[in-house]
């Protein structure tokens, strides 16, 4: 059986924590029945992740097999790895909902997918990430007191995606640590609106709406001073055709929302802004992927 499981990019601007996006750039999970244990990786992204029993998959599938008080089976899996770790691309949100969905379908699937979100919540603590990365699309997640509520508002159909991924890592932690515990009310009623904007441009279809609507006031300012050239970076890409821009998740990786009669133009403006501050960068044009976490050879 193999899982595979899209990036993804959260936040979007102003959807702290509740917004997000699944991008055609995957990890894939292999699992082979009653073979002996062991994991092995392939894939662009291989180093720091771990090989043995305390690697984030396995531990994400053994939680959901306790959980069920099902028999921990016998597999060796064979992690290929294309997201970029510490990125803002949702590289742990990938890990564990593919691990979800590849125990919950050994185990017989019965947890439903909605189920399996609420278990990614409470093991990822970001909605946001596990959201698209389960369901595809663009998606709102709603914390409530009965769990997360997932909404789908579009498959961004007409849409692709610049994501510039520089070389610098960036760890989550490091990137909510610089935050203010407190945000000013105009600040709040700025990122609610602008929110709203969002999710408009999202259902309608309605595009050139995301230059204004992914502007944020809560998190992107503060978060700039740990990415050189971040906001010219963005301006550039916009100046080249891109609909609206972003920082992707946490960081270091923004992205840009564009047609497909712009994407060569600003792929390379934003390489050669970034560069321009000393910063070497990777840039993919990507589609965004539908679908969410898929399974085949069941």
């Amino acid at each position: 059986m193999i899982v595979k499981i899209p990036a993804t990019s959260a936040n979007l601007g102003p959807g702290f924590d509740c917004l997000g996006l699944a991008l055609q750039l995957y990890n894939s999970i292999k699992i082979d029945i009653n073979r002996p244990f062991q994991i092995s990786l392939t894939g662009t992204y291989q180093e720091g992740i771990s090989t043995d029993e305390s690697n984030l998959v396995w531990q994400t599938m053994c939680r959901l097999w306790e959980q069920l008080n099902y028999p921990i089976p016998t597999v060796a899996l064979t992690l290929e790895n294309h997201i970029p770790p510490a990125r803002g691309l949702g590289s742990s949100s990938a890990a564990i909902v593919g691990g979800l969905v590849a125990a919950n379908i050994l185990a017989g699937a019965p947890l439903a997918k909605l189920e399996l979100l609420q278990m990614a919540n409470a093991l990822e603590g970001h909605p946001d990430n596990v959201t698209p990365a389960l369901y595809g699309g663009i998606t709102l997640a709603v914390s409530t007191d009965d769990g997360v509520q997932p909404r789908v508002l579009g498959q961004g159909a007409n849409l692709k995606a610049v994501v510039l991924i520089p070389n610098l890592r960036l760890k989550t932690e490091k990137a909510r640590g610089i935050l203010p515990p407190e945000v000013s009310r105009q600040d709040a009623v700025f990122n609610i609106s602008h929110a709203g904007l969002l999710i408009d441009a999202f259902i309608r279809e309605d595009y050139p709406l995301l230059k204004e609507g992914m502007r944020d006031m809560l998190h992107q300012n503060q978060r700039s001073v740990l990415i050189p050239g971040m906001f010219e970076t963005l301006k550039a890409a916009e100046q080249a055709g891109a609909y609206g821009t972003a920082l992707s998740g946490s960081g270091p990786t923004l992205i840009a929302l564009i047609p497909e009669s712009s994407k060569n133009e600003v792929c390379q403006s934003m390489l050669t802004m970034i560069k321009q501050f000393g910063v070497e960068a990777q840039a993919i044009i990507l589609d965004i992927d539908h679908c969410g976490a898929v399974s085949s050879g069941e």
